[in-house]
């Protein structure tokens, strides 16, 4: 039974009233997660100044200037094993867009990656996390997954953002470096080692990205797909993001509204501009999330046994042993917990990363090291994502925390988090010397949009549900689903948001408002 809009209102107000009296009394920086009594939608008590825009019908491109060639080959490889079915055929073309947004100086330009592939007539663009797979390889994957019909009505268009996969990609931080800003010790220490692999990390990118360093970020992808849309010949873009792909989509909304066409936004990080407490929701998302999939574990009688308790044995074990990959670069603990927390998103392949814990448990942390390997090496084909991860969510972001206030946040979520609050606490550490935004932080809203499906995930490591939620919240026009699962992301995860993403986005079938998915 969904709580009556007074009723929410009222709620709100006494939690917001809390937060205020919690505040007056606290020193340092806000390490609480985004309000979680916030379960439904705030709206203003006036009415809407305009009518609601309808979902728009799908139409086909006119005049389109892309011009694609067969990179079927290039895909596979790419991709890896395992692949994706023979019967899907890959295209590629090269997007052109502005480095930097109307109104500024236009010094360069950026040349992006876009990968096409089913027959439909309708081009939907797919946007993926910035520090996960490249948004071409994404949308491949993704294809394999869905029902042929689908795939009769769109073209997935997967793009790779400015600075990853192919598109640009952003290698400016040390093959060294990269490892010490994730090598936090999950249960013990302060975050000074990390900080400055950040300081170093920094002045490198400083260097070698010139005047393109401040231009990764959300505000100027969302650009990047407008110009998406008009190659591809679109009045309105349709499409899927997830995790901060969807706020890439978001963001495109508030500077686009009347070139929305339907979106999906699979996961959102919370728009909070206290990044501390934003961080602190993801720690608890993530212990979440490893508390379902000691339940899968447990469920599939797995050789892991308790996880908490195995991961606990395997970091003091590697804080004696001090083993090294295949490439010679140190496994401490806690690259091996941002292994586990990166295994943890990919709901599909927990039965893989429980075997890999077990097996590092014996010694081998081979398999382990698969989690890891997309962030620490970096090679032309396949570059690592750690640096435009740091890049895009740095200049996202105007937190910056000093030494000492670092020491408390994670101190505190330590406490709280005990196997992943100094892995999530970390990234605070690598904006440290980073250069803060000049510009304010772009405005929520996207006022004057059709729907916007959000849908949001009950124990997600990545983008949890509070803040979700909250970005739900604060569209005018979204509408959400929530899987009452776990892992990053539902679409494809779940077959009820799977089936309510495709009734929107193919049959315009705007779902209730509220909806929850059973896990």
């Amino acid at each position: 039974m969904r709580t009556s809009p007074v009723r929410r209102r009222s709620r709100l107000l006494v939690a917001l009233l809390a937060l205020a009296s919690a505040a007056g009394c606290a020193a340092g920086p806000s390490v609480r997660p985004a309000l979680v009594e916030n379960d439904g939608k705030t709206t203003a008590g006036t009415p809407a100044a305009t009518p609601p825009v309808a979902l728009p019908p799908l139409t086909e491109p006119r005049s389109p200037s892309l011009r694609w060639a067969d990179c079927d080959d290039d895909t596979r490889q790419r991709i890896g094993t395992p692949g994706v079915p023979d019967s899907l055929h890959f295209t590629c073309a090269r997007v052109t867009a502005p480095l930097d947004a109307p109104g500024e100086a236009r010094r360069s330009v950026v040349r992006l990656l876009a990968l096409k592939v089913g027959s439909g007539p309708v081009p939907l663009v797919v946007v993926n996390d910035v520090g996960g797979e490249p948004g071409t390889v994404y949308a491949a994957r993704l294809a394999a997954t869905l029902p042929p019909a689908f795939l009769e009505k769109f073209s997935l268009i997967g793009l790779d953002r400015r600075g990853t996969g192919l598109s640009g990609p952003v290698q400016c931080v040390p093959p060294d470096i990269r490892h010490d800003l994730i090598d936090a010790d999950p249960a013990q220490g302060d975050l000074q080692d990390v900080l400055d692999a950040a300081r170093k990390a920094g002045q490198q990118c400083a260097i070698e990205l010139d005047d393109t360093q401040t231009a990764l970020d959300s505000w100027r992808s969302a650009g990047d797909l407008d110009e998406l849309r008009k190659q591809l010949g679109m009045d309105r873009l349709n499409a899927l993001g997830r995790g901060d792909g969807s706020k890439v989509l978001s963001q495109y909304a508030v500077r686009f509204p009347g070139q929305v066409g339907r979106m999906v936004l699979d996961g959102v990080p919370d728009p909070g501009p206290d990044t501390a407490a934003v961080l602190d929701a993801v720690a608890a998302g993530a212990q979440s999330t490893l508390d379902a999939f000691a339940a899968d574990c447990a469920s599939r009688k797995c050789a892991l046994g308790d996880p908490k308790a195995a991961l606990s044995a395997l970091t003091d074990q590697l804080r004696g042993t001090a083993p090294t990959t295949g490439d010679g670069v140190a496994f401490g603990p806690g690259v091996a917990m941002f292994a586990v927390y990166s295994g943890l998103a990919q709901r599909s392949r927990w039965p893989e990363l429980a075997d890999a814990i077990a097996a590092a448990r014996s010694g081998d942390i081979g398999p382990l090291t698969t989690f890891v390997t997309p962030v620490l090496q970096d090679t032309r084909a396949q570059p690592s994502r750690l640096d435009v991860t740091v890049a895009t969510r740095c200049n996202d972001s105007q937190t910056r925390l000093s030494a000492d206030q670092l020491d408390q946040v994670v101190t505190g979520m330590r406490a709280k988090y005990p196997q992943f609050g100094a892995v999530v606490a970390e990234q605070l550490a690598w904006c440290g010397p980073w250069p803060v935004r000049t510009e304010p932080l772009p405005p929520a809203g996207a006022t004057g949009a059709p729907p916007i499906l959000v849908t949001a995930t009950a124990a997600d490591p990545v983008t949890p549900q509070v803040g979700s939620t909250r970005a739900a919240d604060q569209m005018p026009t979204a509408v959400t689903i929530t899987w009452q699962g776990a892992g990053h992301g539902s679409v494809g995860a779940s077959p009820c948001v799977t089936d309510a993403a495709r009734a929107f986005l193919v049959d315009g079938k705007v779902p209730a408002d509220g909806t929850l998915c059973p896990a």
